[in-house]
């Protein structure tokens, strides 16, 4: 949210996209409730600017993909412009089958990549001002960074690194 924020990208979710994640949390995170993700979600639809990507599932019928139930990501995708698809499940979104949609899909990690060698300054900064949000308990900068690499982002911390003076 910190990045989607800078405007360096124009980050783009649906309904559809929220649900998704709301039952992933409430499935890991049994101490949040329902409610408490969907003030979550009612704030990043609101504070992202046109984020919220909407009239798409009549597209889904005519999508094929590997796994069926990601034809809405799709469908969402070309409706709502979008030029990337951000998933740790690339596998599902084959280039022969997005491609004709002018659409890639790409893994966090090199985004989150290509996104810091667009404007590493902007990056650093939305990076800081989330560790430093992180307060019950504080997390240093160093453990921040391992926990980012914890969740597949290695090419991104590591050049993370060099600059873990200023995170």
């Amino acid at each position: 949210m910190h990045l989607a924020l800078t405007d360096i990208y124009r980050a783009r979710w649906t309904n559809d996209i929220h649900e998704e994640w709301i039952r992933s949390v409430l499935k890991n995170r049994p101490d949040l409730s329902r409610e408490q993700l969907h003030r979550t979600r009612d704030l990043m639809n609101s504070h992202v600017r046109d984020a919220l990507i909407q009239n798409f599932h009549d597209l889904i019928p005519s999508l094929s993909l590997p796994d069926p139930n990601d034809r809405h990501v799709l469908a969402a995708a070309i409706r709502g412009r979008v030029d990337v698809i951000v998933t740790y499940n690339t596998k599902d979104f084959p280039e022969e089958a997005i491609a004709p949609y002018e659409v890639s899909a790409q893994h966090p990690d090199a985004f989150l990549t290509h996104v810091l060698d667009l404007a590493p300054g902007a990056v650093l900064v939305a990076l800081q001002r989330l560790r430093q949000s992180l307060k019950n308990p504080p997390v240093e900068a160093g453990d921040y960074l391992s926990r980012l690499e914890q969740h597949g982002l290695s090419s991104f911390v590591a050049k993370l690194r060099e600059f873990q003076t200023l995170l």
